[in-house]
Formats: structure tokens, C-alpha cells, sequence
């Protein structure tokens, strides 16, 4: 049957299984959205308020159900809006699909109006992108599409769609298999390579696993309890991985790195192995390369043969899908009792736990904490990023997979409440809550039109501390005090130098008020004592609500390994 490029495309999300798409309209994707009109009983379109929020919501979607999240806007300022969510997922290994317009295929290359050169821009934050020249080859590169955004190591496929290819016509065949001669992902691990990495396990006296997002994206959690269990071997996990190991278990090290716990950190420098899965050893794990792990030899386990040996010297090797791996690993390891080792660890965590003032004064960990306890870590917390980023990951406490979502490659700030929206929307039973900082939500605040008009009940926590706390922090650190241009509350300076100089009373924005101009809930809290009863009162409210904590302007992430530094360098206290 004849179709339209526009039809094609429609017919192409149903067949792929899509049930959302977030996005806006625009001069170059209007044949598009005028036959999603026609399909709008099937796939369900959220209208955003900015492109970059709109990716964001897609990456949300996909985090929190491990499915392909898909997004669809214009030519032009809709593609370069939507490029820092593309660069976000990219860093992060999240399977998302990417539609834009294009200007006419005559038109490429003229500087016509509303043009950009997607392809070129987006190409690098993006797994792969497709730039469709005729009709006939669209429902082929849709399909390759998600193909490779959900195989192999996962992330974003962009696919650039000029407008008179959506004018098209031409018959409908939708492709029921996938060959691309260039890209052959590789899930079994090579079984002489598993046998020589269970050796090495067998003969660890200290070993380490350290894991990453990767045992999420290969849905290995059971897997790596299996493994960690049956070789006693302490766990840590990274900020993308927070979630894949139960956070009660005796073996959790929780997270390593500059905001890391101390006792991981030192496993780390006095391990004999590191049985490295699904992470790549990025800077904030490491500290300084040349003095990282000095006494470990290392296995490392990854889907994504490029991660190998790229920041670290790898001994063993081992590339494939994680749960895979794992479950062949699981039948050479021999049972072992590292209890010496183990007692070490104890100890160092009994000296250096993370920890903070249990006084009146209200704490941002304080907040955390008691989100944690009140919603029995079953919520999926979505944080943005800075110091709300490191105490979420420090203090709440998911008992499962894909119920902590963060950006943590490329730090994006305005990241956590689109998010947010797109996990909410995925999971409509869940409890939802973005942990934000006053700086980050006003990245992408607009979305709040987006959730009230969509009855999305996503709840904001703000831990408002006037600033820019973590560039902040930096400046209190080694900057000598020196708080240049991180001031929220007013234009000319921050937090005088002068202890007893005060926050200003004109609260820019008074997030309670703007709350209530978008329809939704505003609360602003400034005791210690009132916290609780906020949190579950708010929790109670079918309604998108904002709480505003007023918490203490000069609290810090601890502990810290300065910039450069060695893992057992660490700053445990300012006192």
C-alpha cells in the first residue's frame, strides 16, 4: 500500500512498540504531526516546553523502564535545543531515538530558513544518526534506528527527516530483521577469557567488584548478588549503577569516587583485584590515574570493546553483555571467605561513615535521609546535578534496579525534573521525586506547564541554598572564600565574608509562587522539625508539588577527594 513519509513514520513507531513521544511542533515536521494527529488514540504525544526538556523526558522514560525513550522536534534551534540531552544520554549509554525536520533535500546545504547541520552537530553525542535522503529508505533507517540504540552498548540514534521526505510517497514495508555489515555487537564472552578471569578471582586474596550503569542496562542485578555472594567479595557501585545491589546487604560499599565512602575509596587503594563490570573508570572514580589502585591487578567485564583498557591497564579482558558473562563466570568461581578482608573494610567504614550535624539546623542530608526512610527506598529519585546530585547519591537508598536516575558523564544541569516526567509518565504508580538544587531546576522550570497540564504528580524537592552550591564549595575549598558569580539571591556578591551576614529577604525565585502560577502545589519549609510531616503530607497530594527547603547556604559534600588527587586522599571533615 502507497503511503506518505509521514505515514511511514507512524506506522514505523507502532511497530516498534512505541507508546510515547515527547517533543514540539515546527515548520519542518508539521507533515509529521498532522498524521500523528490521526494516531493519537495509539501513541501518546507530551507536549513540552523546550526541546532539551523534551530529551531529557525520553532519557527518563528509558532509564526507568529500559525501554527505547523517543523524542520528535524541528529543523534548526529545535535540533541544537534538543543536543544537550542527546550528549547526556550519550554519556550515560541510554537507549533513546531521536527524530528531527529538516529543511527540503534541495534546500541542504543553502542556509535556508531554520537550517542546521544536524548531522555534523549531533554526530558526536550520538551512538549513530541517519540523515534520510529518500522515502524509500525511511521505514529501513527507522528500524536500524532503534536496533541500535537498544543493542550492544546502548545510547541515542538521531534521525534527520527533510521535509519533503515526509511528503513522499511510496510503498510501506517494514523490515522484520536488522543486518548492518559494520556493526555486530558481541554479548557472549569469550569462554577461555571467563576461565582465566575466574582463576584470578580464585586466587584474590582482596578482591573488589567495582560496577557500573552496564549492570543495569544488561538487567543483571540477581546475577551480580549471585557473584558477589558466592566470592564474598565487597561491592561498589557508581552513581549510574545506584540501585543494582540491595542497600542493605553486608557486601554494599555504595559508591566509590571524589564524593565517595571512605571505605570504598580505600578498597580500592589496598585491593589485590578489581572485577571491573559495565563501568569505565572515568575520572571521578579514579582520582589520579598514576596512583589509582597500585596493588590490584584488574578484570574488566564490558560490552563495549572501545572502554577497554582506555583509562586503566586491563588484565583480563572480557567483552559481552554483562548478565551473560556473569552467568558463565558464576560456574568457575569457586565459593571463598574473604572474612579478614571483609573485617578490614568494617573497620574503615566504622571510622569514616557518611555522616552529618545532628542538630537543629535544617540539613540538606537531613531532607534526603528522611525521603529515604518515608518512602522505604521504593520511590524512583531523579536528582539533577551538583551538591543535591551527591547527597541523593550518598543518602537515598533504592532498593531496586532503575530507581535512581541521574546524569553522570556530562553533569547536566536541568536534567532532573524533565526526567522526572518521563519516569512518572513510564511508571504512573510510582512515586516519583526530583531532588534539585535552586540553581538546577531553574535550568528547565518551564516543564512545569508540562506536568500540570498532563496531570503528571511528580513531587520537587529543592534544597535551596541561594548559590551555585558545589562551584560553591569549590571556591570555599581552594579559592580562598572568593564566591564569584555563584550567588542566586542577589547580583553583587555571596555570602559575605562575614559569618553574620544573612540570606536577603526577597527570594528569587519564590518557588512557592511560581509553583502556584503554573497550577501546581508550593511549600516552603525552613525548620528542621517540619520536614516529615511536609514530605508525606506532600506525598499524599495528587498534584505536582514543590517543596522549597531553606537549608543551611554553607554545607558541603562530604567526604571529598580533591581534583588530581589519590582515592585515599580524601577529605573526611573541615573541622
Amino acid at each position: 500500500m502507497l503511503k506518505t513519509g509521514a505515514e511511514i513514520f507512524a506506522e514505523s513507531l507502532l511497530k516498534e512498540n512505541v507508546k510515547v513521544v515527547f517533543g514540539i511542533p515546527g515548520g519542518q515536521v508539521l507533515p509529521i504531526f498532522d498524521k500523528i494527529y490521526d494516531y493519537r488514540n495509539k501513541i501518546r504525544f507530551v507536549l513540552t516546553r523546550h526541546e532539551q526538556g523534551a530529551g531529557h523526558m525520553a532519557d527518563g522514560y528509558a532509564r526507568s523502564t529500559g525501554e527505547v525513550g523517543v523524542c520528535l522536534v524541528t529543523s534548526g534551534p529545535g535540533a541544537t535545543n534538543l543536543t544537550t540531552a542527546l550528549a547526556t544520554a550519550n554519556m550515560d549509554s541510554i537507549p533513546m531515538v531521536a527524530f528531527t525536520g529538516q529543511v527540503a533535500t534541495s534546500l541542504i546545504g543553502n542556509d535556508a530558513f531554520q537550517e542546521a547541520d544536524t548531522t555534523g552537530i549531533t554526530r558526536p553525542v550520538t551512538k549513530h544518526n541517519f540523515l534520510v535522503k529518500d522515502v524509500k529508505e525511511l521505514a529501513k533507517t527507522i528500524h536500524e534506528a532503534f536496533y541500535i540504540a537498544k543493542t550492544g552498548r546502548q545510547g541515542p540514534v538521531l534521525v534527520d527527516i527533510p521535509v519533503d521526505i515526509q511528503r513522499a510517497v511510496t510503498e510501506f514495508e517494514y523490515p522484520e530483521t536488522v543486518d548492518i555489515r559494520s556493526y555486530k555487537p558481541v554479548y557472549t564472552g569469550h569462554a577461555g577469557q571467563i576461565k582465566k578471569a575466574a582463576e584470578l578471582i580464585n586466587s584474590a586474596k582482596q578482591p573488589l567488584l567495582y560496577v557500573g550503569g552496564g549492570i543495569i542496562s544488561s538487567n543483571a542485578s540477581l546475577e551480580l548478588l549471585k557473584l558477589a555472594e558466592k566470592i564474598h567479595t565487597p561491592v561498589t557501585t557508581t552513581l549510574l549503577a545506584i540501585g543494582c545491589f540491595p542497600p542493605n546487604h553486608p557486601l554494599n560499599l555504595y559508591m566509590p569516587g571524589m564524593h565517595g565512602n571512605y571505605a570504598a575509596n580505600l578498597a580500592f587503594q589496598n585491593c589485590d583485584l578489581i572485577i571491573a563490570i559495565g563501568a569505565r573508570f572515568d575520572d571521578r572514580v579514579t582520582g589520579k590515574l598514576t596512583a589509582f589502585a597500585p596493588k590490584a591487578k584488574i578484570i574488566h567485564i564490558d560490552i563495549d570493546p572501545t572502554s577497554i583498557s582506555k583509562n586503566v591497564f586491563v588484565n583480563i579482558p572480557v567483552v559481552g553483555d554483562a548478565k551473560s558473562i556473569i552467568t558463565e563466570l558464576l560456574k568457575y568461581v569457586k565459593k571463598k571467605n574473604n572474612k579478614e578482608w571483609l573485617k578490614k573494610i568494617s573497620e574503615w567504614q566504622k571510622t569514616n561513615p557518611f555522616s552529618y550535624k545532628k542538630d537543629s539546623k535544617l540539613r540538606p542530608q537531613y531532607v534526603i535521609d528522611k525521603i529515604s526512610q518515608i518512602t522505604k527506598g521504593e520511590a524512583i529519585v531523579v536528582t539533577e546535578v551538583g551538591q543535591n546530585q551527591m547527597w541523593a547519591a550518598q543518602y537515598y537508598k533504592p532498593k531496586f534496579p532503575r530507581h535512581f536516575l541521574s546524569s553522570g558523564g556530562l553533569g547536566t544541569m536541568g536534567y532532573g525534573f524533565p526526567a522526572a516526567i518521563g519516569a512518572k509518565i513510564a511508571n504512573p504508580k510510582k512515586i516519583v521525586i526530583d531532588i534539585a538544587g535552586d540553581g538546577s531546576i531553574q535550568m528547565n522550570i518551564q516543564e512545569l506547564a508540562t506536568a500540570v497540564l498532563n496531570n503528571i504528580n511528580v513531587k520537587i524537592v529543592i534544597l535551596n541554598n541561594a548559590c551555585l552550591g558545589m562551584v560553591r564549595q569549590w571556591q570555599e575549598l581552594f579559592y580562598k572564600r572568593r564566591y564569584s558569580a555563584v550567588c542566586l539571591s542577589k547580583p553583587d556578591g555571596c555570602l559575605a565574608m562575614d559569618a553574620s551576614a544573612k540570606r536577603p529577604a526577597a527570594m528569587i525565585p519564590d518557588f512557592v509562587k511560581l509553583a502556584e502560577s503554573y497550577g501546581a502545589v508550593g511549600i516552603r519549609i525552613t525548620k528542621k522539625e517540619d520536614v516529615e510531616s511536609t514530605l508525606i503530607n506532600a506525598l499524599k497530594i495528587d498534584k505536582t508539588v514543590i517543596m522549597d527547603f531553606i537549608v543551611e547556604e554553607e554545607e558541603n559534600v562530604l567526604p571529598m577527594v580533591p581534583a588530581g588527587s589519590a582515592l585515599d586522599e580524601i577529605i573526611t571533615s573541615l573541622a
